[in-house]
């Protein structure tokens, strides 16, 4: 069950970050986007402000089943991690938590604008369409 675990937050965590950095660039997926922001904010600034500064839940579940199999010295963050798993190389912290961190406010910035403006355009589709047609009135 272990392996299987370690698995499944390997994948699921790797998924949910790269779309966090990509996510807002679909229409279709940006209220998704949005939403997976807003909890990845949520566990860095919110919960970080109880588990210091750039907590991740996921992280913390990950790194808790790998130390139950014997891995040990797992980097600081999750970022680290992958570098390293697909490199080899493992970045210096601060080279990984700014390279993180930037990449989160950009994608954050984006997905914020691009879903105001699709929710403005929604807005100005409806108010035209309901002024471009009214049909006659009958007699009752």
């Amino acid at each position: 069950m272990l392996r299987f675990l370690d698995i499944f937050f390997l994948v699921f965590h790797t998924v949910w970050t790269a779309f966090n950095v990509v996510g807002w660039a679909w229409r279709r997926t940006r209220l998704w986007h949005l939403a997976t922001i807003t909890l990845t904010a949520f566990s860095w600034f919110a919960l970080g402000i109880f588990y210091g500064f750039g907590y991740c839940l996921c992280t913390d579940w990950h790194w808790a089943v790998r130390r139950k199999l014997g891995h040990t010295g797992d980097p600081h963050s999750y970022v680290q991690f992958l570098i390293e798993q697909l490199t080899g190389y493992r970045p210096p912290r601060a080279l990984a938590d700014t390279l993180a961190i930037s990449i989160f406010f950009a994608a954050a910035a984006l997905t914020v604008v691009l879903n105001v403006r699709d929710w403005r355009r929604r807005g100005q589709r409806t108010s035209a369409i309901g002024t471009a047609y009214s049909p006659p009135d009958r007699p009752p």
